[in-house]
């Protein structure tokens, strides 16, 4: 049987937390939600709606995912896929099966939820978001022959392919390495089409000019570091 463990950063989230972990398929091995320097109930409500909880105060999208996957490196048994999931409840948890079914039934190594306009809720993705998203999918298609149109954070990926990454970023550029280094390692991927809402609580990203700025800064970095990269 398939065995896969999820990863939610979460940053003061804890009006969301619960119903992010309450939809996730039974089909799930683990929840791990990292609390990013949390200062609500993100950790007391994660923890009873049944998620181990990690804390990492270092601030950072980055920095919370890497702290999962070294709490995964360091159990005895690994999973076969890792789900990465924002917990604020603008991805519908329950459209996992959709994102990891063409890891188990295709042998497929890299899955990205793409967040397609006829299925976003009005007001969900700022205009910094989708102009963002244009960009960065239009440069790695011209610099490297993509075919991502999205950088979406709900996505699976083989835990072994995964490890290989050798992930690094720390904050708001975590996503595209991810997708630069897939393509550079010629991993196999694919786009399933997810359903996304408005999220509950404020972006610390999108929803600031300065999350915004620094977010387009270290997504381009990331591009035009690889496409000078031999």
């Amino acid at each position: 049987m398939t065995k896969i463990k999820v990863i939610i950063p979460a940053y003061n989230e804890a009006d969301s937390i619960a119903l992010v972990i309450n939809d996730i398929p039974k089909i799930v091995d683990e929840i791990i939600v990292v609390s990013n320097n949390s200062t609500d109930n993100t950790e007391i409500n994660a923890k009873n709606a049944g998620a181990t909880v990690l804390t990492e105060t270092s601030k950072g999208y980055g920095y919370a995912c890497l702290k999962g996957m070294q709490y995964i490196e360091n159990q005895t048994g690994k999973p076969d896929i890792v789900v990465f999931l924002d917990g604020d409840y603008s991805d519908y948890p329950e459209e996992l099966t959709k994102i990891v079914a063409p890891i188990i039934d295709h042998n497929v190594d890299f899955v990205i939820g793409a967040r397609v306009k006829n299925l976003r809720e009005v007001g969900s993705m700022t205009m910094p978001q989708i102009f963002g998203n244009w960009l960065a999918t239009t440069l790695m298609a011209l610099f490297f022959g993509a075919k991502f149109t999205d950088l979406g954070p709900f996505r699976a990926i083989k835990y072994h392919k995964l490890l290989a990454l050798n992930m690094e970023d720390k904050t708001y550029g975590w996503t595209v390495e991810m997708q630069l280094k897939a393509l550079k390692q010629k991993l196999t991927y694919t786009e399933v089409p997810v359903n996304y809402r408005n999220r509950i609580g404020v972006s610390k990203v999108s929803g600031t000019i300065k999350g915004a700025i620094f977010a387009g800064i270290k997504i381009l970095g990331w591009i035009f570091k690889y496409s000078i990269k031999k």
